[in-house]
């Protein structure tokens, strides 16, 4: 008998209507072994995801076309099963882990209720064996007080507990393969590791297969027996985790490991005047109660937050989800209320109205880590790059255009596709526009909120070069914001960890990342 329990032949699937059909997967094969992990690694838009969701049909009706090939999983051929079939397979024999959690659970229902309805239609439990059962899943998964935050909406947990949710309700029918799709993606490297050797353990509990689609290539080393490589909708090698990394045959999977970040920041001078000074930067945030809304605690997202930024240097802001870190950069460009004191160019930013600050505005400008929802999908590129001059320059409008043109060739982006929508560009050019957008200004700091985390690896390391160019060419100065240590270590100067909203530890990054003191910065170094 085989030991196979997923077989992929030949599948190729298009999107399209009537006659005009694009092809974006082409004749692949692959298979899963009962107990293995395969990882299905490769860039956005290489066809993994519609590779997974094609075998539980989940894929858009009426635009999706299986073209060729065949799916059979333990004996069933699943393009040819009936939707009554597939409802039993799905969520039964074959669980499924989303990308984004707050996006896959339903908002309006609390976790428990979610979970209930699983076992209700796969097993057919009563509500009150079901709600144990369920209880029990969230305490395995690591939920601490399951019995308390079973009654707790998506949006009142945190991104890891979401993931753990996730991971519960695709497991609590103890299915023979699970479909993980980038589930660790948006996670801090702590929560990140805390994930996978979570699904590790319940693999070899349940004795399942996993299908774990991902394009970080650190993950796939931890978790995976055998790795499939797919690029442009073809799948181009296939080998243990082991010959991949070590003797990997095509181009494209040499290029996939070469991406990691690598380098040092650029050169700098140590002597360098300072720009941004922060001294027992606090920001408190209200809890009310009672029928009058008095406070009567504080959420401490960040207390005595204090560093001196040099001209031209960059500084790495590291930590885990809800340790202050983007509170820390919005309160310094005075987005947030916050106390203490924010010197910039030796100017106390502190206590200045709206327009006192207009000028600042220029000067400091930021990158955040969704590049899609940080573009206005509603402008054109050239509105969304040259909105920030029309408000502090007085330029013409052919002046305007100029620096817009001059802006996106500065990022690596053809100029003559400014009359273009966001929508219409890949993610890592989604980033450059956004780079453009700030840097048309000709700002002296900019603020990057995780600007790569969202990014393909070999994506993330050319907007990394990028970055290093445009320092080096400009004299920027950063305040990178991340929990990529690797990222950290080839952009950044010096470190801060933080956790709870404080400084745990600093320094100069080469001797913090190989000589931590701190406990908690000691573990990040360990998982990075």
């Amino acid at each position: 008998m085989s030991d196979t329990i997923l077989t992929i032949d030949g599948l190729s699937v298009g999107f399209g209507r009537g006659k005009s059909i694009d092809r974006v997967t082409d004749k692949v094969s692959l298979s899963v072994r009962k107990g293995e992990t395969l990882a299905l690694v490769g860039e956005s838009g290489s066809g993994k995801s519609v590779t997974a969701n094609a075998v539980m049909k989940l894929l858009p009706r009426g635009s999706a076309h299986y073209l060729e090939g065949k799916i059979n999983f333990a004996g069933t051929d699943m393009l040819s099963c009936s939707e009554r079939q597939l409802r039993g397979i799905r969520g039964g024999r074959i669980g499924m882990i989303f990308q984004e959690p707050m996006v896959s659970l339903n908002p309006l229902h609390k976790i428990g209720k979610q979970l209930v309805e699983t076992l209700a239609i796969h097993r057919g439990l009563r509500q009150n064996k079901a709600e144990q059962l369920a209880i029990e899943w969230l305490g395995k998964v690591g939920i601490r007080h399951p019995e308390v935050k079973i009654s707790a909406y998506p949006h009142e947990l945190s991104g890891g507990e979401r993931q753990r949710v996730m991971i519960a309700m695709a497991l609590i029918n103890e299915p023979e393969l699970l479909i993980a799709d980038e589930p660790t993606t948006a996670l801090d490297v702590s929560v990140q590791a805390q994930i996978l050797d979570l699904l590790k353990a319940l693999q070899q509990e349940l004795g399942m297969a996993m299908l774990f689609i991902t394009h970080d290539l650190s993950i796939v080393k931890r978790i995976a027996d055998r790795v499939a490589v797919m690029q442009q909708g073809q799948l181009v090698e296939v080998d243990s985790t082991e010959v991949i990394f070590n003797r990997p045959s095509h181009p494209y999977t040499r290029q996939l490991i070469d991406s990691d970040p690598k380098g040092l920041p650029v050169v700098v001078d140590s002597d360098a005047p300072s720009l941004l000074t922060v001294e027992q930067l606090k920001v408190w945030f209200p809890i009310t109660g009672g029928i009058f809304k008095r406070v009567v605690s504080h959420v401490k997202a960040v207390t005595n937050m204090g560093f001196t930024l040099k001209r031209g240097h960059s500084i790495g802001l590291v930590g885990e989800s809800g340790s202050g870190k983007s509170t820390t950069g919005m309160a310094i460009l005075k987005l947030v209320n916050s106390e203490g004191s924010i010197a910039f160019e030796g100017n106390e930013l502190q206590g200045l109205d709206r327009k006192a600050l207009l000028p600042y505005r220029s000067k400091m400008q930021v990158v955040f880590q969704d590049p899609f929802s940080a573009l206005n999908p509603r402008m054109s590129v050239a509105q969304v790059i040259g909105e920030g001059l029309r408000v502090h320059s007085q330029l013409t409008e052919d002046e305007i255009d100029q620096r817009i043109v001059a802006g996106m060739r500065e990022v690596d982006l053809d100029p003559e596709t400014r009359h273009r929508y966001p929508n219409e560009f890949s993610g890592g050019q989604r980033q450059r526009i956004a780079i453009a957008r700030a840097l048309v200004l000709k700002p002296q700091f900019i603020l990057l909120d995780e600007p790569t985390s969202s990014l393909d690896r070999t994506v993330q390391a050319q907007i990394l070069e990028l970055l290093k160019e445009l320092q080096a060419r400009h004299h920027l100065t950063y305040l990178f914001i991340s929990h990529d240590l690797n990222v950290v270590r080839s952009l950044c100067h010096y470190t801060i960890v933080m956790r709870q909203g404080e400084i745990v530890e600093q320094g100069e990054t080469q001797t913090l990342f190989n000589q931590p003191s701190h406990e908690y910065t000691k573990e990040l170094v360990a998982l990075s």
